[in-house]
């Protein structure tokens, strides 16, 4: 982590910045303030991650847990007894995609339906 890296990362997501001061709605009130957005880098030596979502398919579709959809690769990894089974899904693509991007709960992030509705 270098010096000017503050950040908290042993939990993901990282947590908000906190708004401090006045709050309002108003785009022409001269006292509307916002901090800059600061660029959010990983830190020196940060593993390389790959995420795949599929929509509408459970963890019985993959052919490493018994289903009927070829993931040879991911067969190759569970018989070496490495699964990946610890995402909570959801009955929807929507909700499924905010929780995988926001890290969130799909509820807590504002999601909890299809975006169609």
């Amino acid at each position: 982590m270098s010096k000017e890296d503050t950040k908290h990362r042993a939990h993901l997501p990282i947590q908000n910045t906190a708004r401090r001061g006045l709050i309002t709605y108003d785009a022409k009130d001269p006292d509307t303030k916002f901090p800059p957005i600061e660029q959010l880098r990983p830190p020196e030596g940060a593993p390389n991650v790959l995420i795949i979502l599929l929509d509408d398919a459970g963890f019985g579709s993959a052919s490493a847990f018994g289903g009927p959809c070829q993931t040879p690769n991911a067969e190759k990894l569970a018989a070496d007894g490495l699964k990946y089974n610890r995402f909570h899904t959801t009955a929807l693509c929507s909700p499924t995609r905010q929780a995988l991007l926001t890290g969130r709960n799909h509820h807590t992030a504002g999601m909890g339906g299809s975006t169609e509705l």
